[in-house]
């Protein structure tokens, strides 16, 4: 039996994956990426040795990275989605009837081919005519970017080499520039059990440039520590609270998600003032 070791950054945890078959391996101007098939959690998308997608389970990521500050902004018309080259968060963006332009920039346009070959239900969206695909760092993307943007999501690989620039005050400070008065900034930041460390650190960047800041978690049980979070910030909008109901199609997030994946105040609170230890 083959088997797959993933050994990711910060993590005091070394997961083990069967590997019935590898459909892809190669190098990228960038990273090495990989795409194996395993018994229970189908094809699964390995970039630099760290897993960012298994067919069985990236609905509950890539609902849950997109679907909270859609829901929390009352028209969301013009949307930029950093990294997120397999096409997960394209996809459940445009399940909004009000998008009418989605910035999809990925730096390795290589993630996208392999992203349109081996997932194709995941990529299925990444060629609609409201996508405009550019293969270039995020960063400087937003730079040049007029202050019309109502939602900015970065769906990066973890914040080590190239990714490093998607989780810098100088960053946060951009993009607070680029979106509108009401618009939203997500990005995840790792594993609240595992990386508290890195979570405090970006709502605290955060808070430099956004008066609004918060966090919100989902379960992913092939990332790391398994509770994942997600930092969210806006101009002037609680993304507690949703300014559209859930109509769309989704298997994870619905209304009752959407209040209940927010982190209770008090433990917020706690977890910012340094009470909480562990």
């Amino acid at each position: 039996m083959i088997r797959f070791y993933e050994i990711a950054p910060f993590v005091p945890i070394t997961y083990t994956y069967e590997i019935d078959k590898i459909h892809y391996k190669a190098k990228s101007a960038y990273q090495e990426i990989m795409v194996i098939e395993n018994p229970q959690l189908g094809k699964m998308l390995i970039l630099d040795g760290i897993v960012q997608l298994t067919e069985k389970d990236e609905f509950f990521y890539h609902e849950m990275i997109t679907h909270v500050a859609m829901h929390a902004h009352p028209n969301p018309k013009k949307v930029v989605i950093i990294g997120g080259g397999d096409g997960g968060t394209v996809r459940e963006v445009l399940k909004h009837d009000t998008v009418e332009k989605v910035y999809f920039v990925e730096i390795d346009r290589e993630v996208i081919h392999v992203s349109r070959t081996f997932f194709p239900t995941v990529a299925c969206s990444v060629d609609d005519s409201r996508v405009e695909i550019h293969c270039m760092d995020g960063a400087e993307f937003v730079k040049k970017t007029a202050r019309d943007i109502d939602i900015v999501i970065v769906d990066s690989t973890d914040p080590i080499g190239f990714a490093t620039s998607l989780f810098t005050e100088g960053f946060f400070n951009t993009v607070r520039q680029c979106l509108n008065n009401e618009g939203f900034f997500v990005t995840h930041t790792e594993s609240l059990l595992l990386h508290k460390n890195i979570v405090i650190e970006a709502q605290q960047a955060l808070r430099k440039s956004f008066p609004v800041v918060d966090i919100y978690t989902a379960p992913i049980a092939t990332y790391p520590g398994n509770w994942w979070a997600f930092a969210i910030a806006s101009g002037t909008l609680d993304p507690r609270v949703m300014k559209r109901p859930c109509t769309v199609e989704t298997r994870f997030y619905d209304n009752e998600m959407h209040s209940h994946s927010f982190l209770p105040r008090g433990f917020y609170e706690k977890l910012m003032t340094g009470k909480l230890t562990w």
